[in-house]
């Protein structure tokens, strides 16, 4: 509703109010009884002159000659005539309806009395239903613009709403496909092709972000391609230098440079081709394994020879291969890059658990990073100045879990330590 609609509106009802208010307040107000003093008189000596006659009547309804009504009684108070049903019959009735009461002579003595009637009562009754039409009037007209006002309302505000409400929830799951339908009628038109834009607007962003996704996966598709092949021919050259070495030590080391090959070829062929943010499209095929799969898996993720005390127990546990060799890589590699100290790995059986612990000594992390550490893009503070993208232990931790364990840090005193919760066959 407009202002000046609604200015109109306050001010016509409130003169109306003062008006019925002034009215009703004003009622009586110099609206006095007429005294009728010559007519009574005349009409005391009219009825004096004939009282043979009309003392024989009785009960009398007679047409009123004169601007009032009365009654009249006699000495006994035995009613002789009236003018009109309904009035003073009787001098205590008349005292009560405050009625002119007038003796009535005849030969010199009082044969009866004249009670004139007082209308005030019917005056007021008249008046108050005047007041009660003009408030009810009022009421009516007010329920009128109210009904109107609310259907305004409905229509301009409430249904433009509702259905603004509805785009919301539709762009908000995803539909940027129907269009706002436009009305510049209600009171949102202004903003109907503002939502409307907002709506195109998001949707050409979505298919721009969905055009930079499918880049990003193409490129990581080729560069999948091209590592593979350098990665090929450091395994040809290492199964060469394997043949014609005669150093045992060495053909060791050519050995575990050709085992960390095959494990680059592996993850480069799944991993790279998925994006960080979708890292539940990373396949897991869990499996039953020997624990002496671990002794391998440490001894060729362990390049530096830091792990100075590997102890695994003879168990079979629950797991993919490739991903444990991925878990362990990040581990050890993390304490190479934040601790650089030896590193022991111990192996106990827990509640149906194969938990295996790699610890440190560089000191650990504050207590309260150990519940985000773990977490996608997060890194501790002992890692400013230190490569690292935060996403080696996120990765590690779904990967143990798609496995149906679990990977816990804590501090150990000297140093830091993430624990591996294998399932056991």
């Amino acid at each position: 509703m407009k202002r000046r609609f609604l200015i109109i509106y306050i001010a016509v009802f409130t003169l109306l109010s003062v008006l019925i208010c002034a009215r009703i307040a004003a009622f009586g107000e110099g609206d006095t009884m007429p005294q009728y003093t010559t007519e009574i008189n005349r009409l005391l000596i009219s009825i004096g002159e004939d009282w043979e006659n009309i003392s024989a009547e009785s009960e009398l309804l007679i047409a009123s000659g004169e601007a009032f009504d009365y009654a009249v009684i006699d000495s006994e108070s035995r009613l002789l005539c009236y003018t009109k049903e309904g009035i003073s019959a009787t001098v205590s009735a008349a005292t009560g309806n405050y009625d002119i009461i007038r003796d009535i002579e005849s030969g010199g003595r009082v044969v009866g009395k004249l009670i004139v009637h007082n209308d005030y009562a019917e005056r007021k009754r008249a008046a108050d239903r005047r007041n009660a039409a003009m408030i009810g009037g009022m009421a009516a007209i007010m329920i009128a613009v109210s009904a109107a006002y609310f259907v305004f309302l409905r229509r301009r505000v409430v249904i433009p709403f509702g259905r603004l409400k509805s785009f919301a929830a539709r762009v908000a799951a995803g539909d940027l496909d129907t269009p706002l339908e436009m009305d510049r009628g209600n009171i949102f038109g202004a903003f109907t092709e503002s939502f409307d834009i907002m709506r195109e607007e998001l949707k050409a962003s979505r298919q721009r972000e969905e055009a930079a996704v499918k880049s990003r996966k193409e490129l990581i598709a080729e560069l999948s391609h091209d590592i593979r092949t350098p990665v090929s021919s450091i395994k040809a050259m290492t199964d060469y230098l394997v043949l014609v070495s005669d150093d045992e030590a060495q053909k060791e080391t050519l050995s575990a440079i050709n085992g960390k090959a095959d494990q680059i070829d592996k993850l480069v062929s799944n991993m790279f081709h998925a994006a960080l943010e979708e890292l539940e499209q990373l396949e897991v095929k869990p499996e039953e394994l020997s624990s002496r799969e671990l002794e391998r898996i440490i001894a060729e993720s362990d390049p530096l020879k830091k792990v100075t005390s590997a102890e695994i127990r003879d168990c079979v546990i629950y797991a993919d291969r490739l991903r444990l060799e991925q878990v362990v890589g990040n581990v050890i590699s993390n304490s190479y890059k934040y601790a650089d100290t030896d590193i022991t790995a111990e192996s106990r059986f827990e509640d149906g658990f194969f938990i295996v612990e790699f610890a440190d000594k560089g000191g650990g992390v504050p207590d309260d990073e150990l519940e985000v550490i773990t977490e996608k893009f997060r890194r501790g503070s002992n890692s400013a100045g230190k490569d690292g993208s935060g996403i080696g232990l996120y990765i590690s931790k779904y990967l143990i879990s798609q496995m149906g364990g679990e990977l816990i840090c804590r501090n150990n005193g000297e140093g830091f330590t993430v624990a591996l919760r294998l399932k056991l066959v």
